[in-house]
């Protein structure tokens, strides 16, 4: 249990840290959704709907943008995504290696296993 409150101390206090740049992300990738919508005659929420499965990388197909500009806006909007999913990545990786180096129990099955 020790291992995990660890974990998720580290996880909260380093997104709190990179949260201005993980706010930036969602607010680019909002009014990009926007500007895509507006273009093509796309509800808000379908737009913003558009672009957060674009930058999770899931692709549903379900909504296509069909000018150039949107196209072009669409493939920033993904990079940003990946951009954002790679930050919180490296964050979760670091607060698990954190709450591994920490661990008495890891430390001894380390020492115990020759690691």
């Amino acid at each position: 249990m020790d291992l995990f409150l660890d974990f998720i101390r580290r996880f909260i206090v380093a997104l709190a840290y990179v949260s201005p740049l993980l706010i930036g992300f969602i607010l680019i990738i909002v009014v990009l959704a926007l500007i895509i919508g507006k273009r093509e005659g796309w509800t808000r929420f379908d737009a913003v709907y558009f672009a957060f499965i674009t930058a999770t990388t899931v692709g549903f197909g379900d909504l296509n943008p069909k000018t150039r500009l949107s196209r072009f806006l669409s493939i920033v909007v993904a990079m940003l995504g990946l951009m954002f999913t790679g930050i919180v990545i490296a964050i979760a990786i670091h607060a698990a290696d954190y709450a591994f180096r920490h661990s008495p129990d890891f430390t001894e099955a380390i020492r115990k296993f020759g690691g």
